[in-house]
């Protein structure tokens, strides 16, 4: 499996198993199918790069909202663009909600492309 962890997330991938793929805060995590996974990180980063194009229209003490869903997840990206907290429900065969607390780092979001990246372009993870 390869795991990265960051202050208050963890991301990682195990491409031999029908979970693959594992996101998740200090004190929880879940694990998402494939498609679960790759789901997440589209929407996730589709909701932040929403929140960046709007911040010149936000006055510095306005916080702000952006939801989203797909087949696979809900996400709600909350707090200001600087600094927001993002909440996450599976849609799946199961029910999984879990909450990464503001500030949800870059570095987050960073990593969690680079591996579904990885994933598209078939290259090995191990």
């Amino acid at each position: 499996m390869e795991l990265r962890v960051g202050q208050s997330w963890r991301v990682g991938w195990r491409s031999d198993q029908h979970y693959a793929g594992l996101v998740g805060a200090q004190d929880w995590a879940t694990e998402l199918t494939d498609t679960e996974f790759r789901a997440f990180v589209e929407l996730f980063r589709q909701l932040h790069e929403q929140l960046q194009a709007i911040a010149p229209e936000l006055m510095p003490e306005e916080m702000i909202t952006l939801s989203g869903s797909n087949n696979a997840v809900h996400l709600e990206l909350e707090g200001y663009p600087h600094a927001y907290s993002l909440h996450l429900i599976v849609l799946g065969d199961r029910r999984v909600e879990g909450t990464w607390p503001a500030p949800v780092p870059p570095d987050f979001l960073l990593a969690c492309c680079e591996l579904e990246h990885r994933i598209v372009e078939g290259q090995s993870l191990q």
